[in-house]
Protein backbone atom coordinates (compact mmCIF):
# COMPACT_ATOMS: atom_id res chain seq x y z
CA UNK A 1 0.00 0.00 0.00
CA UNK A 2 0.97 3.63 -1.14
CA UNK A 3 0.45 6.84 0.75
CA UNK A 4 0.15 9.20 -1.82
CA UNK A 5 0.66 12.85 -0.76
CA UNK A 6 -1.79 16.13 -1.91
CA UNK A 7 -5.47 15.77 -2.38
CA UNK A 8 -7.24 12.96 -0.75
CA UNK A 9 -8.27 9.54 -2.37
CA UNK A 10 -12.30 9.77 -2.36
CA UNK A 11 -12.82 5.89 -1.61
CA UNK A 12 -10.24 3.18 -0.31
CA UNK A 13 -8.55 1.49 -2.88
CA UNK A 14 -5.55 -0.44 -3.60
CA UNK A 15 -3.40 -0.38 -7.18
CA UNK A 16 -2.78 -3.76 -8.18
CA UNK A 17 0.29 -4.07 -10.49
CA UNK A 18 1.02 -7.89 -12.40
CA UNK A 19 3.92 -7.78 -14.89
CA UNK A 20 2.49 -5.41 -17.80
CA UNK A 21 -0.79 -4.99 -16.14
CA UNK A 22 -2.55 -2.40 -13.75
CA UNK A 23 -5.68 -2.39 -11.72
CA UNK A 24 -7.54 -0.56 -9.22
CA UNK A 25 -9.85 -2.43 -6.40
CA UNK A 26 -11.90 -0.49 -4.51
CA UNK A 27 -11.95 -2.10 -1.33
CA UNK A 28 -15.70 -2.10 0.27
CA UNK A 29 -17.16 -3.08 -1.62
CA UNK A 30 -14.56 -5.15 -2.91
CA UNK A 31 -14.53 -4.36 -6.77
CA UNK A 32 -12.34 -3.58 -10.18
CA UNK A 33 -12.36 0.24 -10.40
CA UNK A 34 -10.06 0.73 -13.31
CA UNK A 35 -7.41 -1.17 -15.30
CA UNK A 36 -7.57 -5.12 -16.23
CA UNK A 37 -5.54 -8.24 -14.65
CA UNK A 38 -5.99 -12.13 -15.86
CA UNK A 39 -8.70 -13.47 -15.19
CA UNK A 40 -6.55 -16.07 -13.27
CA UNK A 41 -4.81 -12.89 -11.33
CA UNK A 42 -8.09 -11.31 -10.86
CA UNK A 43 -9.56 -14.02 -8.81
CA UNK A 44 -6.64 -14.57 -6.62
CA UNK A 45 -6.67 -10.59 -6.09
CA UNK A 46 -10.12 -10.86 -5.09
CA UNK A 47 -9.89 -13.50 -2.83
CA UNK A 48 -6.82 -11.81 -1.13
CA UNK A 49 -8.74 -8.58 -0.29
CA UNK A 50 -11.86 -10.56 1.05
CA UNK A 51 -9.71 -12.63 3.22
CA UNK A 52 -8.16 -9.16 4.51
CA UNK A 53 -10.62 -6.49 4.07
CA UNK A 54 -10.81 -5.63 7.07
CA UNK A 55 -7.30 -5.27 7.41
CA UNK A 56 -7.07 -3.44 4.39
CA UNK A 57 -9.88 -0.58 5.58
CA UNK A 58 -7.92 -0.27 8.69
CA UNK A 59 -4.49 0.43 6.91
CA UNK A 60 -7.03 2.54 4.70
CA UNK A 61 -7.96 4.94 8.01
CA UNK A 62 -3.93 4.85 8.94
CA UNK A 63 -2.81 6.34 5.87
CA UNK A 64 -5.29 8.81 5.53
CA UNK A 65 -4.34 10.04 8.73
CA UNK A 66 -0.78 10.30 8.26
CA UNK A 67 0.28 7.66 10.70
CA UNK A 68 2.15 4.36 9.16
CA UNK A 69 0.74 1.22 8.15
CA UNK A 70 0.72 -2.33 9.40
CA UNK A 71 2.38 -5.14 6.81
CA UNK A 72 0.02 -7.20 4.81
CA UNK A 73 0.70 -10.96 4.07
CA UNK A 74 1.68 -11.53 0.38
CA UNK A 75 -0.56 -12.65 -1.91
CA UNK A 76 0.00 -16.37 -2.53
CA UNK A 77 -0.61 -18.63 -5.28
Amino acid sequence: MFVETGERHHMPHIHVYYQEYIAVYGINPIELLAGELPRRQQRLVEAWMELYQAELLENWQYAQAGQPIHRMPPLQR
